[in-house]
């Protein structure tokens, strides 16, 4: 049996405790609910239009040329990886749109898609499709090709949005 002043000792204490705040924790604030779903208004390209050895680099007006620079020269730290060998176009779309919105928190990805060795006229399809779908997504800032130690012309460094 539990005896009156040790009852109202409990129910004192815990009338003074405020809820914790889910919303503004200190705890909470690092880390980021994905909100939404992943980018899907992107239109496919059936005809290879780039080379495999071909070096491709895209960016948009306002991009530091130091992060382009950094990108290049691989000099980004480790980043998230999908290799896309083996996928058909629409596939890889909805795979690479996956893998951008699971990791929206990150600033460089790095997507390797194979230079098309197998493919007609030395044209890539994979390659040209990735350039044709990160060109249309609205959270890529840039992409270049990676350097030659880290996959070379098979293979782009992805810049995004900062997740705010």
């Amino acid at each position: 049996m539990i005896d009156e002043s040790d009852k109202s000792l409990f129910r004192s204490t815990v009338d003074r405790q405020k809820p914790v705040d889910k919303d503004n924790s200190r705890e909470n604030k690092s880390i980021k609910i994905k909100s939404g779903k992943p980018f899907e208004n992107y239109s496919f390209l059936y005809e290879p239009n780039i080379s495999g050895s071909q070096t491709v680099t895209h960016y948009v007006d306002g991009l530091s040329p130091k992060t382009l620079k950094k990108m290049k020269q691989g000099n980004i730290g480790s980043t998230p990886s999908i290799d896309l060998h083996g996928y058909k176009i629409e596939q890889a779309c909805k795979v690479l749109s996956d893998f951008i919105h699971f990791h929206s928190n990150k600033r460089f990805l790095q997507v390797i898609h194979g230079k098309g060795y197998h493919s007609n006229n030395g044209l890539s399809i994979m390659k040209s499709q990735v350039v044709h779908y990160l060109k249309q997504h609205p959270n890529v800032l840039a992409f270049c090709s990676c350097p030659q130690e880290m996959g070379g012309t098979g293979a782009v460094f992805v810049h995004l949005k900062a997740n705010v």
